[in-house]
């Protein structure tokens, strides 16, 4: 099971902790140095793909020399974000006339089928809330 713990911490910012110790700060778009909650959604829909395609891509040969993603959505109601784009700044290696077809294949297959972020956007996986038992 995968699972974060995200807290407010002594100082009023909030931090949301892994079991392996790392940790990142959240807070609002007008705060210096945080992540927004929507923010950490596109890092995480960019990072699930990336550290996903690059190992299939230098598993069949072909290690890209630069690999990087822009995600970005547009808000189009206050609590509800339009299409996300992921768009990919990549380099492939000199002389190597096969990495743009290789790249392209594995990242159309790691965003469709094996980005388990992305799946779980695009198939609005549920979810639930627990409240504490105050009675």
């Amino acid at each position: 099971m995968a699972s974060v713990r995200v807290e407010r911490t002594g100082d009023g910012a909030f931090v949301a902790r892994n079991h392996r110790g790392a940790e990142v700060a959240i807070g609002g778009s007008d705060e210096d140095g945080v992540f927004t909650p929507v923010e950490l959604l596109l890092a995480a829909l960019g990072g699930c793909e990336i550290v996903t395609i690059e190992p299939l891509t230098a598993k069949r040969g072909h290690r890209l020399m630069k690999l990087a993603a822009t995600v970005g959505a547009e808000k189009v109601a206050p609590t509800k974000l339009g299409t996300i784009t992921v768009t990919y700044d990549v380099e492939f290696p000199a002389g190597d006339d096969e990495a743009p077809q290789i790249f392209t294949a594995v990242a159309h297959r790691v965003h469709e089928n094996h980005c388990t972020v992305g799946r779980a956007l695009r198939e609005a996986t549920p979810t639930e809330q627990v409240l504490p038992d105050i009675t």
